[in-house]
């Protein structure tokens, strides 16, 4: 059993915080549901709350965050499906908010719904928070009259994308600690250590093995020109990014990564999680497939499979099925397309869909950690080759210089 903190309100909007003992996350909601209140926020105590904040990131948030926004969605899908209002939802969640930020959001959509304009296109006054995907949904939602279960669909939409993101940033972790452990290392070894060993030897006036010249060389270069390096490696950078702006270099780029070993599939499975997910959870919503289709597009990011996914809208609108078009393109995982084919001839497409988003969402932490166990040996072997080298050749030198048989 565990403890689990938890913030509701009755039904005539009062608040209510309290603790309950549940085995897990689901038992408690419905522990606190069969007292009478609706649920707005619940947690262990071993996890980060949500719901209260001190006065020091009080203080310092000047935004909201994507947690925030999940959380607003849950709060609004709660609220409405319980039956109330949408202005007075809208009222108890800026009366319970704890976040200036989030506060005064609701406060500019409620003043925005108060003087006649839709949930969505209040929404639309905030893109920095509310995407053409979100809008879209709530809007689709509005039309249909299910604005409560459109919102729990976006809040684990946005949940399920998040996870997929901090997967993909979590594996990327220790190998960028690797590459900056490295880079310390060397700048380290060449600028403090590999000089005292050049002034010795040059004090002693020796002649020094090829190895031990070339290592001592090659510091003596990141000495005088490093800040030329440096230079170079800056001015590359902003170059490459004034490149990959270009739609022509970029549309190069993204084909060719599609075909490079290990990361092209890769690629392509998360290519296809977000697109699955985004288009499943818009038609679900009520989304026409075409217009599904385009806000879809916006959910990927290789360029060669958005500019695909169009050309296969096109052919859609001629009549052609989703499946047939994609599998046209060439781009596409195989599997998932057949999957899609299945729930175009069942009629549950949003549905198969949305199972084709949980099944490569696994393959991509599977791809993920399949090329990190062949990643990061070579890279402790990398650094362990070239520090390694770097010592035997400063010993080489010592003993050559003491005439001690190697």
């Amino acid at each position: 059993m565990a403890v689990f903190t938890y913030q509701a309100i009755t039904t005539g909007g009062e608040t209510r915080r309290g603790d309950v003992y549940a085995a897990s996350e689901q038992e408690a909601v419905d522990k606190i549901q069969m007292m009478g209140l609706i649920v707005l926020d619940i947690g262990s105590d071993d996890r980060p709350r949500q719901v209260t904040a001190g006065p020091l990131r009080l203080m310092t948030r000047q935004g909201l965050g994507h947690r925030d926004i999940v959380d607003f969605t849950r709060q609004v899908s709660t609220l409405v499906a319980a039956g109330l209002p949408l202005d007075r939802a809208l009222d108890i969640i800026r009366s319970v908010a704890s976040l200036p930020p989030l506060v005064s959001l609701v406060e500019k959509l409620q003043e925005k719904i108060r003087s006649g304009d839709s949930f969505s296109t209040a929404l639309r006054g905030f893109p920095q928070y509310f995407s053409d995907f979100y809008v879209s949904l709530v809007r689709s939602a509005e039309l249909s009259g299910n604005l409560g279960e459109c919102m729990s669909d976006l809040s684990r939409y946005l949940d399920r994308a998040k996870a997929l993101r901090d997967q993909l940033t979590s594996a990327l972790i220790y190998p960028l600690i690797l590459v900056v452990v490295t880079v310390i290392s060397l700048a380290v070894i060449f600028t403090y250590v590999l000089p005292e060993f050049a002034q010795m030897f040059e004090d002693m006036n020796a002649e020094l093995p090829a190895s031990a010249a070339f290592v001592l060389g090659t510091a003596d270069f990141f000495n005088q020109y490093g800040w030329v390096l440096l230079l170079v490696l800056i001015v590359g950078y902003f170059y490459l990014r004034q490149l990959h702006r270009d739609e022509q270099r970029r549309l190069a780029w993204d084909s060719r990564l599609l075909t490079l070993p290990l990361v092209g599939g890769l690629v392509g499975k998360i290519e296809m999680a977000r697109f699955s997910r985004s288009l499943g959870t818009l038609l679900k919503g009520g989304v026409p497939l075409m217009a599904a289709l385009e806000i879809a597009s916006e959910s990927l990011r290789n360029r060669l499979m958005t500019r695909r996914l169009l050309e296969a809208a096109a052919d859609i609108g001629e009549g052609t099925g989703l499946a047939a078009s994609l599998m046209d393109s060439g781009v596409f995982p195989e599997f998932a397309l057949q999957m899609i084919q299945v729930g175009e001839e069942t009629g549950e497409l949003d549905s198969m869909l949305l199972q084709v988003a949980e099944i490569y969402d696994e393959e991509v932490g599977t791809a993920t950690t399949r090329m990190l166990s062949i990643v990061e040996p070579v890279m402790i072997v990398g650094l362990a080759v070239v520090i390694g080298g770097i010592v035997i050749s400063i010993l080489s030198a010592i003993l050559s210089i003491n005439e001690i048989p190697v």
